[in-house]
């Protein structure tokens, strides 16, 4: 049995000095998503690390792929690969790029980054394996700020036409995004409404709370006939406190106080786990 408390410590940890030593990187979104990443490859997903491709997996897609460095430092927690490759972040011909790519980086399912297009994936594989009669489930994590692609709506409306009981769909309701809060470049959508008209199973959870995350997923799993929405209440920079209260967080220089601050609260949670 997986210490979710003790994994989630060790994803943020990881993250965060993979961002050190590559001087910078997409901070925000990446701690929003901790918890919800500690509680799916920690408790719920099946998987081989040895076989990446073993057939009756479930299938992770990030479609806001930005926030891969939290997606590789968890990858390289549950053994895909060796946690040294978390220094080449970034990197000439590296297997880390900034987004993730299938073709590159093993336990990567689908590649992504181009905002929209990773639920499109998603829900593409959920099809196909439900027409193979195989239950394996596909869960993803879209951003609120990526609720802004048309493409994500042409995918919900397929996902509720084809009954997609396997996929389930995580929103980071972060309420921010590259340009700033996101009710100021576009509007604030309630997404349990929004999704729970649509027609999918909606549950809305603090994206913080590990055991309310658990449960979200184990009614999701249990829910026929329809897909299943998690919203995630978070805040962008979740966990660390002075990147939870920067103005612009999205991508962010670690240099200097900005360093020196980052290393201070990590302290915090070496010296816990």
């Amino acid at each position: 049995m997986v210490d979710l408390e003790r994994f989630r410590d060790q994803i943020r940890l990881l993250t965060c000095h993979t961002l050190i030593e590559a001087k910078g990187g997409h901070i925000g979104g990446s701690m929003s998503i901790v918890e919800v990443l500690a509680v799916i490859y920690g408790k719920h997903m099946r998987f081989d690390s040895s076989n990446p491709k073993w057939g009756n997996r479930d299938w992770f897609v990030l479609s806001k792929g930005h926030s891969g460095p939290a997606y590789y430092a968890t990858l390289s927690l549950v053994g895909f690969f060796d946690k040294s490759l978390l220094s080449t972040l970034n990197h000439d011909d590296t297997q880390l790029p900034s987004h993730p790519d299938s073709l590159k980086t093993r336990g990567v399912d689908c590649t992504t980054g181009s905002l929209g297009q990773g639920i499109s994936q998603a829900v593409g594989v959920a099809i196909a394996l439900k027409q193979k009669r195989k239950d394996n489930v596909v869960y993803c994590i879209i951003g609120d700020g990526e609720s802004n692609e048309g493409q994500v709506w042409e995918a919900v409306q397929f996902a509720v036409g084809h009954k997609l009981d396997n996929f389930i769909l995580f929103i980071d309701d972060n309420k921010n995004q590259l340009d700033g809060p996101t009710k100021e470049v576009n509007i604030e959508l309630n997404f349990s409404k929004i999704m729970d008209s649509f027609g999918f199973y909606t549950q809305v959870v603090k994206g913080d709370d590990l055991s309310a995350i658990d449960q979200a997923i184990v009614n999701a799993r249990n829910n026929r006939g329809s897909p299943s929405a998690i919203v995630l209440e978070t805040i962008k920079g979740q966990g660390i406190g002075f990147v939870e209260k920067m103005a612009n967080n999205h991508h962010i220089a670690i240099e200097g106080l900005v360093k020196e601050n980052l290393l201070r609260e990590l302290q915090i949670l070496e010296d816990r786990v």
